[in-house]
């Protein structure tokens, strides 16, 4: 495992990224969202079968985050959360939109939200030809994992250190705070609103 955490201040480095905005996916349409960018990039781009994108991950465990540049969808990422480490997965930026302000302020959230959550390890496995990007992201080749190939490309493992949130969620988290929107732990969610009611339903 590599040594040095992902450097989050070279993510949020550069020209101001006041322009791009990334979230949660939270519903249907944004999904659609997603969906759309990943067709483009995966289908469209590079010919993947339909089947072979969309795998049956996208709702089993899986975070989506979403780019947009005044409301634009412009690039997606999938997180998976396992055990002990959260795998990046279903990287997809528009052509125009790669390199930049939009990459870095879409990794430099999932960032936040995996060292939010406790994480300390991202694994990622990418196509070998892409492993210069994910190093400038802060992600290293496994040299001691094999390749391997899957949709005609082929791919190495790579992983990131993740520096720890002191704020992380816990079982002695508030639990207000744990019911609170997914990446949204900081604001008042609608529970919190409900909670200045009087009980009123039998217990």
């Amino acid at each position: 495992m590599t040594t040095a955490a992902i450097d989050v201040g070279f993510l949020y480095s550069g020209p101001p990224a006041n322009h791009v905005r990334v979230r949660v996916a939270r519903d249907l349409p944004d999904l659609m969202r997603v969906f759309a960018l990943r067709a483009i990039v995966y289908m469209a781009e590079q010919v993947c079968p339909y089947d072979e994108e969309f795998d049956g991950n996208d709702f089993a465990g899986a975070t989506h985050l979403l780019a947009e540049i005044d409301g634009e969808p412009v690039a997606t990422l999938r997180l998976r959360w396992f055990a002990d480490f959260v795998k990046v997965e279903r990287v997809a930026v528009k052509a125009e939109h790669r390199g930049g302000a939009v990459v870095k302020s879409l990794f430099g959230e999932a960032v936040r939200l995996a060292a939010k959550r406790g994480y300390t390890h991202a694994i990622g496995h990418i196509q070998a030809r892409l492993e210069p990007f994910w190093r400038r992201m802060g992600f290293f080749q496994r040299l001691d994992r094999a390749r391997f190939r899957f949709s005609d490309h082929d791919y190495i493992e790579v992983e990131g250190r993740i520096e720890r949130d002191p704020e992380a969620l816990s079982t002695e988290t508030p639990p207000l705070v744990l019911l609170r929107p997914e990446g949204c732990w900081d604001a008042e969610g609608p529970l919190d609103k409900s909670a200045s009611r009087a009980a009123t339903c039998p217990c």
